[in-house]
């Protein structure tokens, strides 16, 4: 027995070591009971007691951190009015994404600020509004499916936009949509000479807007290019120019005193020239383009095979 000394013992000896025993076991059950608490009983068990011990901020959830803005591939940028029915977009191009502006209705997701120069209001918000994140390539459009200056026999929108060479424009930077010459090739326009028609026509005021629209480059002697401002280009090609550009494009559009069917005429000779493509000297040929452009197989003896 522990303490035991061998031999007898009296009473008084026995009830000493009774006492010192007894001492010794109070000793350490106060010991056990204040002093000796497991060690990790003082530190968090987890990581969010340590947070809220030492007051740190929790990590934010996934949801609620900054996310990447994703830039869109390729997009239809639609100039529409209240009537029109642009529902084909979705249908038939369901891979591209739609922006679709309605300039008569101050209420719809996309509108502009100003219901003036037609399209050409349209094509420059988008692009002021979306400058620093612009897909990487875009088609500026009407709205109706079927128009007398689609570039298809049948002048369908659908058609058209689907022998669009993607690749193509991606590599060119700029495509007008429509490559047949009637309507604005090879010379549509003589700013330095034109003189009042009674038809609509921008000649005679191309002169002035040109220099207000670009005063630091010289009034070209001729202008040529398809009609009707509807277009492709890829993202390189409108952030050549600052976004203020754009903005001053606009601007002129919203103060000009000329008629919308006038301001918009003269925008609609301008996007090749001046407003994305700054050193384009002539018109393309007809037929490079439509195989370029439109995909198109040129035999000599049966024509264009669309």
């Amino acid at each position: 027995m522990l303490f035991a000394p061998s031999g007898p013992q009296s009473p008084r000896r026995r009830n000493r070591i009774k006492s010192i025993l007894l001492t010794i076991f109070i000793v350490l059950a106060i010991y056990f009971i204040f002093f000796a608490h497991p060690e990790s009983s003082h530190k968090p068990s987890t990581k969010t007691d340590y947070a809220q011990l030492h007051k740190a901020t929790p990590t934010p959830k996934a949801d609620e951190q900054a996310r990447p803005v994703i830039r869109k591939h390729k997009e239809m940028i639609v100039a529409s009015m209240k009537s029109d029915d642009t529902s084909w977009f979705t249908e038939y191009f369901p891979d591209w994404s739609r922006s679709i502006y309605v300039v008569d209705d101050k209420t719809a997701p996309l509108t502009v600020p100003y219901n003036k120069g037609r399209e050409s209001m349209v094509y420059l918000t988008y692009i002021i509004d979306n400058y620093d994140s612009l897909p990487d390539v875009m088609l500026f459009l009407h709205s109706q499916r079927f128009q007398w200056h689609n570039d298809d026999p049948y002048y369908d929108g659908v058609a058209m936009l689907r022998n669009l060479q993607v690749p193509y424009l991606q590599k060119k930077g700029y495509v007008n949509l429509r490559c047949v010459w009637t309507l604005g090739c090879p010379v549509e326009i003589h700013p330095l000479s034109d003189g009042h028609r009674d038809d609509v026509h921008a000649g005679e005021y191309f002169l002035n807007a040109f220099k207000e629209l670009f005063p630091s480059y010289p009034v070209p002697e001729e202008i040529g290019t398809s009609c009707c401002a509807q277009l492709g280009v890829n993202r390189t090609v409108v952030l050549s120019r600052p976004k203020s550009d754009y903005e001053h494009f606009r601007n002129w559009l919203a103060a000009t005193t000329l008629t919308d069917d006038l301001s918009g005429r003269i925008m609609e000779y301008s996007w090749h020239s001046k407003c994305f493509v700054r050193a384009m000297k002539h018109v393309i040929l007809m037929v490079y383009s439509y195989i370029r452009t439109k995909g198109c197989v040129l035999s000599l003896r049966r024509g264009l095979l669309l």
